[in-house]
């Protein structure tokens, strides 16, 4: 179980902690749950998001993890699936905004440090603790403990829908190695591959994983963003709608626990477009060799790749969770 906060130490509203910050004070003593972070000195290095507004409070994040792992004890990677949307959903934010890694270092340092030691905890033995590497706490998009949640959600929900993103967190090698490709920022790319995940899986696939990273590896190396786009092109989002669900966050209910949230209503991915690629993918899956997992969780070794995007043109670069009655006017201005 995890250990918990002490009482008084979990903040109310989020904050911006700087890496340099979090390389400081991040100790292998933390890293294996022996230790939390000097939360004293962490808060005084932080900076405030701005107005304290609803979707900028921690409580919702706190309680959020401490029902995870209340659910999901014995069962840490299940837990992925449950937490993405519900974390998503409750922090609500532009992709400019979350692309701010300050603010998943304040949630792993002073929000939820013991949540990432309890998820991401290597074994112990006999040289010493398990610990949990320290880019859970503070790295890339897809490797931080809460960012990669937030951006799983983000990448693989259709438009209010969270189910795909459940079957997204089924398989591990999703958000290790197909969340990196730049052709996940394609809306039907990303919904077709895991048309064919949840296929597999309802097949009962022996090692679904090593299917994701070949059909990854495939997916990436026969085109580009611009090349399936042609293929499949991809309805416009609403940014009202987005913008309007980002402001309604100060004020909604907290997201509820035994049924899946709402996501944005920023429009839902044609089923047209992915209907013209899941044909193309099944050839490319079975041209593809299904290869020994890659170190590292690299997608099959050969595929080059430069990322998702973490900002669209209507993203805005802004602080993160910064008030959102200025939201609509900063982002499409």
């Amino acid at each position: 179980m995890m250990a918990g906060m002490p009482a008084g130490e979990a903040p109310t509203s989020l904050g911006l902690l700087p890496d340099a910050v979090v390389a400081k004070y991040l100790s292998r003593g933390m890293r294996s749950g022996r230790e939390l972070p000097p939360q004293v000195a962490l808060r005084k290095a932080s900076m405030p998001c701005g107005e304290d507004s609803g979707r900028g409070r921690a409580v919702a994040v706190r309680e959020l993890v401490e029902e995870a792992v209340l659910r999901y004890d014995g069962r840490r990677t299940a837990a992925d699936g449950w937490l993405a949307p519900r974390l998503h959903a409750t922090l609500r934010m532009t992709r400019a905004e979350a692309a701010d890694s300050r603010l998943w270092n304040f949630i792993a340092m002073i929000v939820a440090p013991d949540y990432v030691v309890w998820r991401h905890k290597g074994a112990d033995s006999d040289e010493g603790d398990g610990t949990a590497a320290a880019a859970r706490f503070s790295g890339p998009h897809h490797t931080q403990a809460f960012s990669r949640l937030w951006w799983a959600a983000e990448l693989f929900r259709d438009g209010d829908d969270y189910r795909p993103v459940e079957v997204a967190c089924q398989v591990q090698d999703v958000l290790n190695t197909t969340m990196r490709l730049d052709v996940i920022d394609h809306r039907p790319t990303a919904q077709a591959l895991l048309k064919i995940v949840e296929r597999a899986l309802d097949t009962g696939a022996r090692r679904p994983g090593d299917l994701v990273n070949a059909l990854s590896s495939a997916v990436n190396a026969a085109g580009s963003t611009l090349v399936y786009d042609v293929l499949a092109p991809d309805t416009e989002t609403d940014t009202d709608a987005l913008l309007d669900w980002i402001a309604d966050g100060a004020e909604s209910a907290p997201v509820p626990w035994d049924r899946l949230p709402e996501g944005p209503d920023d429009g839902r991915v044609a089923t047209s477009a992915v209907d013209a690629l899941l044909p193309l993918f099944d050839k490319l899956l079975a041209d593809a060799p299904l290869r020994r997992r890659a170190k590292r969780g690299e997608p099959g070794g050969t595929a080059a790749r430069t990322g998702v995007s973490l900002q669209k043109p209507t993203d805005r670069p802004a602080s993160a969770v910064p008030d959102p009655r200025n939201a609509r006017a900063a982002t499409v201005g």
